[in-house]
């Protein structure tokens, strides 16, 4: 199997371009190519395809093997890859997800994409569509205890769940402990990802991530937007302002419009080619 590995600020994923390559068993392989001892080494695998809605349809699966909703930063990954790649001549690009069709925009410079701007869509904030086991109306700083101690959460979906929590310091948490209780709680009957957010000031956050099926990564593109919604609704930010997100892996500017949606900018970014071998996986 040809494969492209590439990462949006430090976000990395095995990209199969399924115009030349079939990928019969995803989630196996996924699992086997995440692996970053016995396999390649990654958050998981993501499948370039055709569409009949789009003009480029993505598949992605995280490390265990899991299909994910949508993934902000292999968004833009894919636009740089169908761009300089040649699939596409276009700078403006339609991309099928399984939480619906989002528009690229692609910031060239000497025939390289430089960056990628990402209509994601209006957030959704009803606790039922994120979904979270909750009849409020909004599910916005709600005391939750997890493994004993209290915190307030508040869940935006933006294709795929978040609970994002405000702490004083994001570089002493624990999420290998903390994690995986997050990701499996009672409230998330899908599991959650979940952002940890220091506010630095009003247009100025610092994240770290648990994405569930892939433990902590280094960048979440929907978790930052996600962050970024939620500290408006808790007063932190406010909408059409530019926020920038700084994650372990750089950095992310996102919007939150007056309508509802929300714009991610940011880079992508080619690490290798090459092949594996794949055959014994069934």
């Amino acid at each position: 199997m040809k494969f492209t590995k590439m990462h949006g600020i430090g976000n990395d994923y095995i990209y199969v371009n399924c115009f030349e390559e079939e990928v019969r068993n995803p989630e196996k392989i996924s699992i086997y190519v995440s692996d970053r001892h016995k396999g390649i080494g990654s958050d998981g695998l993501v499948l370039i395809m055709p569409s009949n809605k789009a003009d480029f349809r993505m598949r992605i699966f995280n490390a265990d093997g899991s299909e994910a909703m949508m993934c902000g930063n292999a968004t833009r990954c894919i636009g740089k890859y169908v761009y300089e790649k040649g699939l596409t001549d276009k700078t403006e690009v339609t991309l099928e997800t399984n939480s619906g069709i989002k528009k690229l925009k692609l910031f060239i410079n000497c025939g390289k994409v430089e960056s990628v701007t990402v209509d994601m869509g209006k957030a959704i904030l009803v606790p039922k569509d994120i979904p979270v086991l909750s009849d409020k109306e909004r599910f916005v700083s709600v005391p939750v205890d997890v493994d004993g101690k209290e915190y307030k959460i508040t869940c935006v979906s933006m294709g795929n769940p978040h609970a994002i929590v405000y702490v004083d310091d994001v570089d002493c948490l624990d999420l290998e402990k903390i994690g995986p209780s997050f990701e499996n709680h009672k409230l998330f009957p899908d599991r959650i990802n979940t952002e940890f957010i220091k506010v630095i000031d009003s247009s100025t956050l610092q994240m770290r991530v648990w994405e569930r099926g892939s433990g902590e990564t280094f960048a979440c593109g929907t978790g930052a937007c996600a962050s970024v919604v939620a500290s408006v609704l808790n007063g932190f930010c406010s909408r059409d302002q530019e926020v920038t997100v700084n994650l372990r892996g750089g950095t992310l500017k996102i919007t939150y419009k007056s309508d509802g949606t929300v714009i991610m900018k940011g880079p992508a970014a080619f690490i290798c080619d090459g092949t594996i071998d794949v055959s014994g996986i069934i």
